[in-house]
């Protein structure tokens, strides 16, 4: 008989905790899907519309000129070692380069580069507010937000955005919930998940709420220029003339490659508020784990410069060719109202519960149809808002069919009988 590798001690040991962080940490998204135990329905092929990678299905690929650039970029032997923890001057320049308008230059002094969008947000989160003060978040909202602010200690207070106006922020909501421990509202533009994209207008009264409290901005832009036809993007940086504005970006989405890991922060602060407490901070944090891939790094001035108009438009087509055949088809699906988005990638649609049988929550739906239909979405009570679900708009077209006539005759089968 074997004996325990243990050898007993594990009786004698008193239980070995996690760290409050740890403890604190939960990403619910990953959990939904890294950890699903429902069993889809083996007789039809899963289509996923759940998880925000472009990559997925292989229609949507980095640009050929970014995938040059990572060859060239790895066989240079300066590509090898230690970058400096906030990024090579090379990278930051062209980060600023890419985003200087001709009213507007970016210095590359101002540029912080993160392993990816997620880390950048997580180094404005720790670097703005203490255990126990406040950060104002969207509601409904990226989930990921949630996750940093608890791991971290800082409490979260929604601000909620308005579904029959294009997800535009509540303004009156969003201002009475600051208080004397509020350190920053984040604006999230264009939006996951609701796909909004925010007017110039809009946009100041914004910066005039936060400008009358003395808070700065959180701005997660990265979904930048990411927008459909008779839509403007805007740069909250551009637009703020007193607010001090932290910019997180990369080049995840636009350019189709998350695995790359490859984020930025812009500091906008033209009146130098920021200058001696949280741009230093945040140089400091970055030295925490030293920074991006050095390969990628290298190669990024070529990615941002040589990226042709074509490759964005084609990403584009694709993806508002999805969003208005989603929005059509599901127009007419009983039980469902879709809202169309403006641009990003992801379309929200409502759930009358009201109108099915047997569809209690959006979490019921989301379960009932994996099991029946193996169709993948995201109930949307992840993100803060109950009886919504959330699309990704990044498929083949002929799974975006597919997709939806099984939603179609999912409702179907579930709605109320009309007497």
């Amino acid at each position: 008989m074997k004996k325990s590798m243990a050898n007993g001690i594990e009786n004698d040991w008193p239980p070995i905790a996690a760290s409050r962080s740890a403890r604190n940490t939960i990403n619910p998204i990953r959990r939904i899907v890294d950890r699903m135990k429902i069993s889809p329905n083996p007789a039809k092929e899963m289509i996923s519309l759940s998880i925000g990678d472009p990559t997925h299905y292989g229609n949507m690929l980095p640009p050929v000129e970014a995938l040059e650039a990572i060859l060239q970029a790895v066989q240079l032997p300066t590509s090898h070692g230690y970058p400096p923890s906030f990024g090579t001057l090379d990278a930051r320049k062209a980060v600023a380069q890419f985003w200087s308008r001709s009213n507007y230059q970016v210095k590359p002094e101002n540029v912080i580069l993160t392993s990816g969008c997620s880390h950048a947000l997580e180094l404005c989160f720790d670097c703005m507010a203490d255990p126990g003060d406040n950060i104002l978040l969207p509601r409904p909202g990226f989930s990921l937000y949630v996750t940093l602010c608890q791991s971290l200690g800082i409490e979260t207070r929604f601000y909620d955005l308005i579904p029959d106006e294009n997800w535009q922020v509540n303004i009156d909501h969003l201002e009475s919930l600051i208080d004397d421990r509020t350190r920053a509202v984040l604006i999230n533009n264009p939006s996951n998940p609701c796909g909004a994209v925010y007017t110039a207008a809009h946009l100041r009264k914004i910066l005039l709420v936060c400008e009358r409290n003395h808070l700065p901005i959180i701005a997660d832009e990265i979904y930048a220029d990411m927008v459909f036809p008779n839509n403007e993007f805007h740069f909250l940086g551009i637009l703020s003339e007193n607010v001090p504005i932290v910019s997180c970006g990369g080049i995840a989405k636009r350019f189709i490659c998350p695995g790359w890991r490859l984020g930025w922060i812009v500091v906008h602060d033209r009146h130098n508020l920021f200058k001696d407490t949280i741009q230093p901070g945040l140089i400091d944090l970055s030295s925490r784990i030293l920074g991006p891939s050095s390969v990628t790094q290298a190669a990024l001035s070529h990615i941002l410069s040589e990226t042709p108009e074509s490759y964005f438009d084609d990403i584009l087509h694709q993806i508002q060719s999805n969003a208005d055949y989603f929005y059509h088809s599901l127009l007419n699906t009983p039980g469902l109202q879709p809202i169309m988005p403006q641009g990003a990638m992801y379309m929200l649609i409502r759930i009358n519960t009201k109108d099915f049988k047997d569809i209690e929550n959006d979490k019921d739906f989301f379960t009932k149809l994996i099991c029946e239909e193996s169709i993948s979405c995201l109930p949307a009570s992840v993100f803060g808002i109950d009886n919504f679900f959330r699309i990704v708009l990044t498929t083949p077209m002929d799974k975006t069919e597919e997709a939806c006539q099984r939603i179609l005759e999912f409702c179907q089968r579930h709605i109320k009988s009309v007497t």
